[in-house]
């Protein structure tokens, strides 16, 4: 009988070549079907919720699969786990409908971005550390003008602006922790390298490169090339994936 097995996956995605399996280059897909052939003996496709770039990670990474294999879910997620290497874990396997799919079943996304204050040896290759003086008070006005629903195509790389760039935000906020400061964006969708892309340029509003109303007037520019640069993919998490 064939079964659909929800996946929630972890990972440093600092060695990756992102997540998306591509031939010759070490991809989190690529490994965990590795994995999956190996332990059902049979060739398995996997379904991923978010196509995360070279460099980023993931503490809630959704993805899919199809079988006939009549293992426990346990035993899947205990074996995948003893194959694959130290920087992808399995936290949590879970049997759902033959029509859920982890990319196209999702409400939401959730992605965090960490930028460094100060240096740090142990979470360097986990955070942006930017030695600017910040405004946080420009910081959070700024984002605030981000709420609600907008065309984020001058936050989109060219390559891939569709006809819509509408996006939807749940919730987006700057939070304050010790050293850090942590970017938390919730949205219907996310165009490809956006919250890179919209970080780079909020830095730039607190740096005092742009003011709030130059923000507001990159928004409604539907341009990249009036935005700021992109931030290191290494600050950014996909956190959660909504259903």
């Amino acid at each position: 009988m064939l079964r659909n097995i929800k996946l929630e996956i972890e990972y440093d995605g600092t060695d990756f070549y992102g997540w998306q399996i591509q031939p010759n280059l070490r991809t989190v897909q690529g490994e965990i079907e590795n994995g999956l052939n190996a332990i059902l003996k049979r060739k398995v496709s996997l379904i991923g919720a978010g196509r995360t770039d070279v460099g980023v990670h993931a503490l809630g990474q959704v993805a899919n699969f199809k079988t006939e294999s009549e293992l426990e879910l346990e035993e899947i997620q205990k074996a995948l786990n003893g194959f694959l290497p130290d920087d992808i874990a399995i936290k949590k396997t879970e049997e759902v409908d033959l029509d859920f799919n982890s990319r196209y079943s999702a409400r939401s996304r959730t992605y965090h971005y960490r930028v460094g204050l100060s240096k740090t040896a142990l979470f360097r290759r986990f955070v942006w550390e930017v030695s600017y003086s910040l405004n946080l008070e420009t910081l959070f006005r700024a984002t605030n003008e981000i709420q609600g629903e907008h065309d984020f195509t001058s936050f989109c790389v060219a390559e891939s602006i569709k006809e819509n760039n509408l996006c939807k935000m749940k919730q987006v906020f700057w939070e304050r922790s010790g050293n850090e400061l942590i970017f938390k964006i919730e949205a219907d969708r996310f165009l490809h390298n956006m919250v890179r892309s919209l970080v780079g340029t909020l830095i730039e509003v607190a740096r005092g490169y742009f003011s709030v109303s130059d923000f507001i007037e990159i928004v409604a520019a539907k341009d990249r090339k009036k935005a700021g640069p992109t931030a290191p993919a290494r600050g950014l998490y996909l956190v959660e994936v909504k259903y």
